[in-house]
């Protein structure tokens, strides 16, 4: 019987947005496979966290196309950004605390791709005027990242409702990022 190993990332993918210290027994018995079977297509923790990677940076890169981020209001950009990574959002955010896909040398070009589009991104929303100039794009494009782990682990968690995660991120980050309007010339008494 062939294994669908596509079904076995997103099984092991829930589990471990739920669980992130899940065993590799638990990741088979949530994929209905065998431990030995889950053993032969990823040869521990390590492998498998690498095929997540690959998957979340598959599924990132997906959304960023879907969102046509250089289309349109840099804000309407950011919006539709959200709601594209919305779906995935606990895998990135389980992809988020595993600190050795982002150290030394290593780190995946993937990752480096997508932060160049969604740092664009807040580029062009400074040139147009949108955005503050203050915050750096790469300082932007990090908060947009803690954003989107900490609503997913509080929507996890049964703290906040499903329905308001792309609301709250993009509320709470184009609050902070836009740049403030021209105060009003007062009028002499």
């Amino acid at each position: 019987m062939a294994v669908d190993r596509d079904h076995v990332l997103r099984s092991a993918a829930a589990l471990l947005t739920r669980k992130s210290t899940a065993t590799m027994d638990e990741v088979a018995k949530a994929a209905g496979i065998s431990r030995a079977t889950l053993h032969r297509q990823f040869a521990g923790r390590d492998a498998l966290v690498r095929a997540l990677e690959a998957l979340g940076i598959a599924e990132c890169e997906a959304a960023l196309a879907a969102a046509r981020t250089d289309e349109g209001p840099a804000t309407d950009a950011v919006r539709r950004l959200v709601a594209e990574i919305e779906p995935h959002a606990g895998l990135l955010a389980f992809l988020y605390s595993e600190n050795q896909l982002f150290e030394g040398e290593e780190q995946n070009e993937g990752w480096a791709r997508i932060d160049e589009s969604v740092a664009a991104l807040f580029r062009r929303g400074q040139s147009s005027g949108e955005f503050r100039i203050d915050l750096t794009p790469a300082w932007l494009t990090e908060a947009l990242y803690g954003l989107l782990a900490s609503a997913a682990w509080a929507v996890a968690e049964g703290r906040v409702a499903p329905k308001d995660f792309t609301h709250m991120i993009v509320e709470l980050l184009l609050g902070g990022v836009r740049r403030p309007e021209e105060p009003a010339a007062r009028k002499e008494s």
